[in-house]
């Protein structure tokens, strides 16, 4: 896993293009001067230096519970006339259909939720993934994000761990046996959600088997099981698991199977 980042100034990240910076500067700015904020996070692309021109600028605002709280509220509110008035917010949205700014409110407490009957995957380690592990912090008061990093890295107990990978293991398992029985009824199309299922629990249990926070289970998969799980051969094998030649078929059912010899090899403990 990568080693955490410490906050970093914004002239020392890398950003795609000048007003990818400066729409980041704008957002400190704002932030910065609300005593609802307790920290501003740069988070995806543009925190690990990935993105390209076309790319948003996404940041995580740390405040206190509740998130949806009436002084949250107004900082929303005053957040919306604030960016309708930037010019360099315009400038960013002129860049690409899909560049602007995203922000979301975070107050750093997850809880791990108990889930059964195939239910998966959750979010609860790609949460903290995409905003503590990341993340790049651009600014915070009193130490607030430096806090919360020392509460969730380099990874969460070892209990939790354990009961979390026993949990995404059985409900990968009773998906495949979805797979098996609707495919059995001819319910081809059927089948292959509970498949799409399985495959991303199965990814969820191989991140917390190696004890790395991810940040999705459906895109960036080669960034993060090559680089940062160090697994290139486990990559390879990925692919072909959704590579249906023929859906009306036991092809459905194989590709389950070969699921599940994936997960007893990589996500065992």
């Amino acid at each position: 896993m990568p080693s955490p980042q410490p906050g970093r100034a914004l002239t020392e990240l890398r950003f795609p293009t000048v007003i990818h910076r400066q729409a980041a500067e704008a957002v400190v700015e704002f932030f910065s001067l609300r005593s609802a904020a307790k920290a501003v996070v740069l988070v995806n692309s543009c925190a690990r230096g990935t993105a390209i021109p076309e790319s948003d600028v996404d940041v995580a605002v740390l405040v206190d519970p509740p998130v949806t709280g009436p002084a949250n509220q107004q900082l929303e509110r005053d957040w919306n006339e604030y960016y309708a008035d930037r010019p360099v917010f315009r400038q960013l949205e002129g860049l690409s259909p899909f560049a602007r700014v995203h922000f979301d409110l975070f107050d750093g407490r997850w809880t791990a939720e108990h889930w059964d009957d195939g239910g998966g995957p959750d979010s609860f380690e790609i949460e903290i993934g995409n905003r503590v592990a990341h993340a790049a912090p651009l600014w915070e008061r009193a130490h607030e994000f430096d806090a919360l990093r020392a509460a969730w890295l380099p990874y969460y107990s070892e209990p939790l761990r354990a009961e979390r990978l026993r949990m995404v293991r059985e409900s990968c398992r009773l998906n495949v046996e979805r797979v098996r029985f609707y495919t059995g009824r001819a319910l081809y199309f059927q089948a292959f959600d509970p498949l799409y299922h399985a495959f991303q629990e199965f990814l969820q249990a191989v991140f917390i088997a190696h004890r790395v926070y991810p940040i999705a289970y459906n895109k960036w998969l080669r960034e993060q099981v090559e680089g940062w799980l160090g697994l290139p051969e486990l990559y390879a094998e990925l692919p072909p698991v959704l590579e249906i030649r023929h859906l009306e078929s036991a092809e459905l059912v194989g590709k389950g199977e070969h699921l599940l010899r994936l997960m007893d090899r990589w996500a065992a403990s």
